[in-house]
């Protein structure tokens, strides 16, 4: 090397980060490589000149002051800072400045180095959000339930109640009504049984809606063809089910319920939320994956701008895919209908995985 100046550029060319050296006025003295294509000028530009210059007004004077505080409090200073970058998309930097003495001591300039942490900052901000959604997801979890706990309480003392009450008052007259006609007891008693008739319907219709047994019994294909019926009835819209019955047996207990609550979701995010004329559901196998979409033909949604409650609906049948290593994903726009794609591995059915109880904990029916 011929001179000092070489070997500090070479040095500086040698750093991947953004790397400068100033004078006591701001003004750059060497740059490297890395700068020069950060601020996207020629070293000729930059040489001599200060930050105002070289950078934007705005950053301009940002360097200028922050240069002036290093060389007047003689301290290194490091902050992090976020500016545009060359395509306009914001950056973030690790900014290090230094103060550069002679022999004697003396502030002669400062230099610096500025990292380009933009990876590590989106890393922290999704992880940051992430949590926030959990946070979000876990309170509406918890109102959900709290939700199923009312419905449930309400159905037991209306429903059950109702019945079991007419069942009292029922044998009491019996009891009260020894010599009651023949044909006056034996219609009393008929009546007392279909009041039994009722009760039971209802306790099956309650823990139906709790996690139908038909799902464990007899498998998804049939709770899907109960739980597709069931909607167009109660909703009064045709509900079309595709589903090969070969599904069933690729799949173990713990993805057929994650499916089954994924469908029902759907299904009732349509009809809240959709306003549809039809609604179909299909299931099919394809690369060791059970594909499933829930597709209808409504005013659908910006999914980013959906509501708070419909939001987190969707969080939960996103968190409920990525838990058996699935996939999820949501088309729509409005006025085009909605299209719900979940994507899980398929997992055969096997004597240990077909124990339903702890499959469903904590997801409620929602």
């Amino acid at each position: 090397m011929e001179t000092h100046g070489e070997l500090h550029r070479a040095i500086l060319n040698n750093i991947p980060d953004q790397a400068w050296l100033k004078d006591t006025e701001s003004r750059y003295i060497l740059v490297n490589d890395a700068f020069m294509a950060a601020c996207g000028r020629t070293e000729a530009d930059i040489i001599g000149s200060t930050p105002d210059k070289v950078w934007s007004s705005e950053w301009g004077r940002v360097y200028l002051a922050t240069d002036r505080a290093v060389v007047a409090s003689g301290v290194r200073r490091r902050y992090e800072e976020s500016r545009p970058g060359a395509d306009g998309a914001p950056r973030w930097f690790d900014t290090v400045k230094m103060p550069v003495r002679d022999a004697h001591g003396r502030i002669v300039g400062t230099v610096g180095i500025s990292r380009d942490i933009t990876d590590r900052k989106r890393s922290e901000m999704a992880l940051l959000d992430s949590r926030a959604q959990l946070r979000q997801l876990s309170a509406y979890l918890q109102t959900v339930r709290e939700a199923e706990r009312t419905r449930l309480s309400r159905e037991l003392h209306d429903e059950l109640g109702q019945w079991l009450g007419g069942l009292r008052l029922g044998l009491n007259y019996l009891e009260t009504q020894p010599d009651l006609p023949a044909a006056d007891q034996s219609a009393q008693i008929q009546m007392l049984k279909a009041l039994v008739d009722e009760t039971i319907d209802a306790v099956h219709r309650i823990a139906a809606d709790l996690r139908p047994a038909v799902l464990d019994e007899l498998g998804l294909h049939a709770a899907l063809e109960w739980l597709t019926e069931s909607f167009a009835q109660r909703h009064g819209l045709p509900c079309e089910l595709v589903m090969p019955e070969a599904v069933t047996a690729c799949l173990d207990s713990e993805c057929s319920t994650a499916i089954f609550r994924i469908v029902q979701e759907s299904l009732t995010n349509a009809s809240r939320h959709g306003q549809p004329t039809q609604v179909r559901v299909t299931l099919e196998l394809r690369d060791g994956h059970c594909h499933v979409c829930i597709s209808d033909d409504g005013r659908g949604m910006d999914p980013s701008r959906a509501g708070h409650g419909q939001r987190l609906g969707l969080m939960g049948m996103r968190e409920r895919a990525l838990m058996l290593g699935g996939a999820f994903d949501i088309e729509s726009a409005p006025g085009q209908g909605t299209r719900i794609v979940v994507r899980i591995p398929a997992r055969p059915a096997t004597h240990a995985s077909t124990i339903p109880a702890t499959h469903d904990a904590g997801w409620p029916c929602v």
